[in-house]
């Protein structure tokens, strides 16, 4: 028998300041056995960043035709396709080609970073394409966070982010690798 998906609960308040996007949102996020706490608070945290009505987990573990996150309009046209991780660069490719704006989160520290410099040629090409790095060291705090039922606030203002539990705070600087000629998020 195959080892189901863990499922996780999450009340998210957001106070994004740059967008005026101030929301509650209560989620259900399904965690795949070979995905671990980190990704899955990962995920979370690039929600939390392009929070809006429509932006939706999707079944990327599971399907190479889905997203992490993605926004679609009315008729279905992805507007949005988030990714975590170290994808393949033709997955990625793929993804520009369907959507009108990709973000990828990356984490990992060295191995992002290689991950980044040995695909840039490629990635250079996609104008829809925006490659942001979350710092290991905030990766692994905000792991930490991980509980099947989460309360979490997340604080967005001058390019700096805080996800907050009822213990923690973690200040997450992201860096971006590469960003897109035309931003849609």
């Amino acid at each position: 028998m195959a080892i189901r998906a863990t499922v996780f609960k999450a009340n998210l308040q957001i106070a994004d300041m740059q967008r005026h996007y101030y929301a509650e949102h209560a989620l259900t996020i399904s965690q795949e056995p070979s995905e671990t706490d980190e990704r899955m608070m990962v995920r979370l945290l690039a929600f939390a960043i392009h929070a809006k009505e429509y932006l939706t987990f999707g079944q990327s573990m599971t399907n190479d035709e889905e997203a992490d996150i993605w926004q679609k309009d009315l008729t279905g046209a992805i507007d949005l396709w988030i990714d975590v991780g170290l994808p393949e660069e033709r997955l990625i490719r793929k993804a520009c080609g369907r959507a009108k704006q990709v973000v990828v989160y990356c984490y990992g520290g060295r191995t992002a970073q290689m991950w980044y410099e040995q695909n840039s040629k490629d990635f250079a090409r996609q104008n829809n394409l925006t490659i942001i790095n979350i710092p290991q060291e905030s990766t692994r705090a905000i792991a930490l966070m991980a509980q099947k039922n989460m309360q979490l606030q997340c604080n967005i203002q001058d390019d700096e982010v805080w996800l907050m539990d009822e213990k923690n705070t973690v200040t997450i600087n992201c860096e971006i690798y590469k960003s897109s000629s035309d931003k849609h998020y």
